[in-house]
């Protein structure tokens, strides 16, 4: 191991990519402390220390609120803009016809989902103000001063905008994705805070538990992130035969059904933060019911259940849009090749679309498994319990680091064979 670190970072390349992403990711932690400069942020702070609701809104903005970051909403903007233009493949033969241009096609796509962000990201940043306001019950942004509302807003979508330039900036300097080399740095960058909280409490036994537990998770992911299904393909261009194999993920939806699952099953949440302020009878009821099933901190058998059903529905639709047989059918085809036994054509994406869903069912279950466990430890042992590393985020690191150490494996050997050319 020493060797092979000690190799990738004699690599002059390598070793600038390494240096220019820490550079990014540390423009990128900067942008995160600094807050919208007419906002108490004091005052804001001590307001989601003693609102538990808020507290809970806050650690799911990865603890941004609590300055009132100018980059409060992330990538979020840019995230829901992928995701209609993914849905719209399916709503307008145009831009599906657009995913047969292959890397034309695909620079169309990405010019699309940026226009489409900056109008998201600004209405998104009203809604978000509105809805800090209400939970927090104190005034963070005056709504009735109107250019102080417009100055927020410009200020909060101008910076999501850099924010997604920034990161397709890392994604063309690093050799992984700029997303998630982002997001693997803000989980590893909360593991020494969740372990100095289990030392200040002397929870060792329950902190060592937590650790050989994090660690036969971390396992099984790696495990199940590089199972795949080889589906031999038999090529015919030349005067003899020649075999290759198309692989097939077990988890081909990574990690994006647990982040559409999260979204939907923390809505009640925020919905009854808000009815908590009304005093009518209806919506005390309402709010009564949603505190009792689906409060994330106490979860319900109900609200396990749900989020259970959630991830795997959302696997199952994710993969039946991104993951085209036609396209895959016809490009093998195209070169000659042939599934022993499958017909070419409609036969052979129709039997790529069987494994992909037989598949998937495995990877399905999996991720939602993944998703629930820690509120099955929670309500099995009477308090809240999660691992040192989130079970949902570890998919990420995995999958990121995995995918980091090929590439890096790639070009050491790409270096290599060029000194030899």
């Amino acid at each position: 191991m020493i060797k092979s670190l000690k190799s990738v970072l004699d690599n002059k390349d390598i070793r600038k990519k390494i240096i220019a992403t820490l550079l990014l990711v540390l423009v990128y932690k900067l942008l995160s402390v600094i807050p919208v400069y007419w906002v108490n942020t004091t005052m804001l702070a001590s307001i989601i220390e003693q609102n538990k609701g808020l507290s809970f809104f806050s650690a799911l903005m990865w603890g941004w609120l609590s300055n009132f970051s100018i980059i409060l909403m992330w990538l979020s903007p840019y995230i829901n803009a992928m995701i209609i233009i993914q849905l719209l493949w399916v709503i307008v033969p145009k831009i599906w016809d657009l995913q047969k241009e292959w890397e034309q096609g695909q620079k169309k796509l990405t010019k699309m989902t940026r226009w489409l962000t900056l109008p998201l990201a600004f209405i998104q940043s009203y809604g978000m103000i509105v809805l800090l306001n209400t939970l927090a019950h104190w005034t963070i942004v005056d709504l009735s001063d109107t250019q102080t509302v417009l100055m927020s807003m410009v200020i909060i979508t101008a910076w999501t905008i850099f924010l997604v330039w920034l990161w397709e900036v890392m994604t063309e300097v690093w050799i992984g994705n700029g997303i998630s080399v982002i997001i693997t740095a803000w989980v590893l960058a909360w593991v020494p805070s969740v372990i100095s909280q289990h030392m200040s409490a002397w929870t060792y036994g329950l902190f060592a538990g937590l650790v050989i537990a994090t660690l036969v998770v971390i396992y099984v992911i790696i495990k199940f992130t590089e199972w795949n299904r080889r589906i031999p393909v038999i090529y015919t261009r030349t005067w003899r035969e020649e075999k290759s194999y198309f692989p097939i993920r077990v988890n081909q939806a990574w990690m994006v059904p647990i982040i559409f699952a999260i979204s939907l099953i923390t809505f009640p949440s925020i919905i009854w933060q808000i009815m908590s302020a009304s005093t009518s009878d209806r919506a005390s009821a309402i709010w009564k019911f949603l505190l009792e099933h689906f409060n994330m901190s106490n979860p319900s058998w109900a609200f396990i259940i749900l989020y259970f059903l959630l991830v795997v529905w959302f696997s199952f639709f994710y993969v039946s849009i991104t993951f085209n047989t036609e396209n895959i059918a016809e490009s093998i085809q195209k070169r000659w090749g042939y599934i022993p036994g499958i017909r070419p054509g409609k036969e052979t994406a129709s039997y790529l679309t069987k494994v992909s869903a037989h598949l998937n069912l495995f990877g399905g279950w999996f991720l939602a498994l993944i998703a629930v466990l820690p509120y099955i430890m929670t309500k099995i042992m009477w308090q809240t319990v999660d691992f040192i590393i989130s079970a949902s985020w570890a998919i990420i690191i995995v999958s990121v680091i995995l995918d980091i150490v090929r590439k890096v494996d790639s070009e050491l050997k790409m270096h290599d064979y060029s000194k030899y050319r």
